[in-house]
């Protein structure tokens, strides 16, 4: 029985991803409409729960898997259009974040600080302005000087494997419009200024999603998408319809007018609008072939979707999803409702006598305590 075993663990592997720490609920006096996580103390009791107790001497690689910040996220800031991508900008945007949630730097931290304790941070495509030096700088001075050699900043984009058989991706790979390249999304102009370039999908959420989130802060939280499309023009048709046309419109003119301008063919413009719309797709078909296909595989963790997902096929590989950590909004039955799910994937790793080593797997649901007696209603 797993638990009568927990003393034999050698070492824990731990995932979470889609955090979207935004600039704080309140910003420059006013209601911050983009900030989606409000979970502070819960996840630092989680990460202080796993720094302690049964897991102060284990070794913990805390693995976080794309989207930590929401730098797509922070309004009212000095810089717009173009100038939102400059490196002042998301220096700008990184310092209100990290004002905004100083109870979680603290803790990351203090997690670092315990014995044979790691954090590796995959960026995701809400905080891939960490390309930028000046931002990796920023956030390891929050940190004490012994936590900084233990926190790992990765950019490659592909895939990383803590372990054999392990393998992660933030997710927002497998969709066009939200990938880029870190080693050519940096500019400079004529004065020596760089700037970031955004993948569309990034252009999207700031100019679409943010805009309409301003008057339904659901907009982005709600699953499955197409559910939220028809209860939309149901119940709520002229907010619906208004989203549905900024949509098309932005679609057409950023995509297939820019497209069809390079490339004066319409076989390559239907090919590539195909290729964009399989965010429409569920992510188990799109990793299905990859996870079969690759004997190297034993599981696939991913994020992005924030949608939790643990699936076991039969041929024994997995797939899973580690969700969110902001609040999601199901419209299928029995998927949770409006409550917020605080999932994250754990790998126990045993060495054992033979070479390779034994691994649980799962996908858990942190339900810590909270020690404040309230919380915001929203």
């Amino acid at each position: 029985m797993r638990f009568l075993r927990k003393d034999k663990v050698d070492k824990t592997i731990l995932v979470i991803s889609d955090i979207h720490l935004g600039a704080g609920a309140i910003v420059n006096q006013r209601r911050n409409y983009l900030e989606d996580f409000h979970y502070d103390s819960e996840l630092v009791d989680f990460l202080n729960f796993y720094s302690s107790g049964d897991y102060a001497g284990r070794e913990v690689k805390l693995i976080i898997n794309g989207d930590l910040f929401d730098l797509l996220a922070v309004p009212f800031v000095k810089y717009y259009d173009d100038e939102f991508w400059s490196e002042d900008a998301s220096l700008a945007k990184l310092k209100m974040i990290l004002d905004a949630h100083p109870e979680v730097i603290k803790a990351l931290d203090e997690f670092l600080l315990q014995k044979k304790k790691k954090i590796v941070f995959i960026i995701g495509n809400h905080d891939a302005e960490f390309v930028f030096d000046s931002l990796q700088k920023m956030l390891l001075e929050r940190l004490s000087e012994e936590s900084r050699e233990k926190f790992e900043f990765r950019f490659d984009q592909g895939e990383y494997i803590p372990i054999k058989g392990i393998v992660l991706k933030h997710g927002h790979e497998y969709e066009l419009a939200h990938q880029f390249d870190p080693r050519e999304c940096i500019v400079e102009d004529d004065d020596g200024k760089r700037y970031f370039l955004p993948p569309w999908g990034s252009y999207y959420v700031t100019r679409i999603i943010n805009k309409f989130k301003e008057e339904r802060h659901w907009i982005n939280g709600v699953r499955p998408i197409k559910n939220m499309l028809i209860h939309g023009f149901i119940f709520d048709t002229l907010y619906m319809l208004r989203f549905g046309l900024a949509n098309a419109y932005y679609f057409l003119m950023v995509r297939f007018i820019t497209f069809f301008k390079q490339t004066k063919s319409i076989s390559d413009l239907f090919k590539m609008a195909r290729k964009e719309l399989e965010l429409w797709k569920d992510y188990e078909e799109l990793t299905m072939d990859e996870i079969n296909e690759r004997d190297d595989v034993l599981a696939l963790i991913v994020g992005h979707t924030h949608e939790p997902v643990f699936r076991t096929y039969a041929n024994g590989k997995m797939f899973i999803n580690t969700g969110t950590w902001t609040k999601m909004y199901n419209m299928e039955f029995g998927k949770g409702g409006d409550e917020a799910r605080l999932t994250y994937a754990m790998i126990d790793v045993r060495y054992n006598k033979s070479e390779e080593p034994e691994l649980d797997i799962a996908l858990n649901l942190w339900e810590g305590k909270n020690k404040h007696p309230f919380s915001e209603f929203r």
